[in-house]
């Protein structure tokens, strides 16, 4: 009779979204660790993803870790623009898909946390039961807008406090990290948004997120001032921020360089010009050499461990 050890197939780990994958702590404290990095010197690229397919590319491009983004969530799964119609319980659904797609840590944009601090505490518990390593709430009222948009509103600085405090303690695992982003920027000055985001640290922020800042000198403020927290920047092609090199955000004290649908628009690009050459030819094999080819795709879903799985599993139990 085989030892139990010998039934078990060689590549469990392989099996994407069915065999075994690092636990939510585990992912968690593998964000933490990219985190702690950053004060190195060693910048966390976060590529935002809207979709298990995204989530996959960007783990075998080499990332350590991914961003699930509110804006591509509701444009890319919805065919909606960023204005808060994304409820809780679809960005919990989502995000549940997401981590069973990929052992990535990911980090989840929860907008206003749905709602007041009850609320928003139970926006915590679902998304670390889904697997999210980090979730990110900001100080919009609601209905929330693209921070890259006119006509924000905010809720006064000690709410937020309160609200950040609130979700400190819905927290079930220490290790899940909490990201503050305040859009004060925009509805005050960059003075205001340094404000509140040490009023954030102050009441439990792990990390620090100062929406669009309009200059170079607006960063390097922020940078000064909230030097030894982890800052994200936030890299909207076209956007408010200036967009810099890796390096150059790096030294001015931002680890955290998100490029929050830099994916989902060069997929936009792309899918656009092949739309048209399909509308205008009628046919694909010109354009073969600028499609992903079979084999690429089905290496990225692991079809061959799965198919070794299911021929693995397949056999009696005494024939293992």
């Amino acid at each position: 009779m085989p030892h139990p050890d010998q039934r078990r197939f060689a590549q469990a780990e392989s099996l994407i979204g069915v065999g075994p994958s690092p636990s939510a702590h585990e992912r968690r404290l593998a964000l933490r660790r990219a985190l702690a990095a950053t004060t190195a010197g060693t910048p966390l690229v976060l590529p935002g993803v809207t979709d298990a397919l995204g989530l996959r590319l960007v783990e075998s491009a080499g990332f350590a870790a991914a961003y699930a983004t509110g804006a591509g969530l509701a444009n890319a799964q919805y065919g909606v623009p960023d204005v808060g119609l994304i409820s809780l319980a679809e960005v919990v659904d989502h995000v549940g898909r997401l981590t069973e797609a990929s052992p990535l840590p990911v980090v989840v944009d929860a907008d206003t946390g749905y709602g007041g601090p009850l609320t928003a505490m139970r926006t915590m518990r679902l998304l670390e039961r889904a697997g999210a390593a980090a979730i990110q709430i900001e100080d919009q009222e609601m209905p929330k807008r693209c921070g890259h948009f006119d006509d924000h509103a905010l809720i006064p600085s000690g709410h937020m406090q309160t609200k950040i405090a609130a979700v400190a303690e819905a927290r079930e695992d220490d290790a899940t990290v909490i990201v503050a982003r305040t859009d004060a920027r925009s509805v005050h000055d960059i003075d205001e948004a340094v404000r509140r985001a040490k009023a954030y640290v102050e009441a439990g922020a792990d990390v620090i997120f100062v929406e669009a800042p309009r200059t170079v000198d607006e960063l390097a403020l922020v940078g000064r001032e909230l030097a030894g927290v982890p800052l994200v920047v936030n890299v909207v092609e076209g956007g408010r921020t200036p967009q810099l090199e890796l390096a150059e955000y790096s030294e001015l004290g931002f680890g955290v360089v998100l490029y929050a649908n830099y994916l989902m628009r060069s997929m936009m690009a792309a899918g656009r010009e092949a739309l048209a050459h399909l509308a205008e030819h009628g046919e694909t094999a010109s354009r073969a050499d600028r499609m992903s080819t079979w084999q690429e795709r089905q290496d990225l879903m692991n079809l061959p461990a799965f198919t070794e799985a299911q021929a693995f599993y397949d056999r009696p139990w005494e024939d293992r």
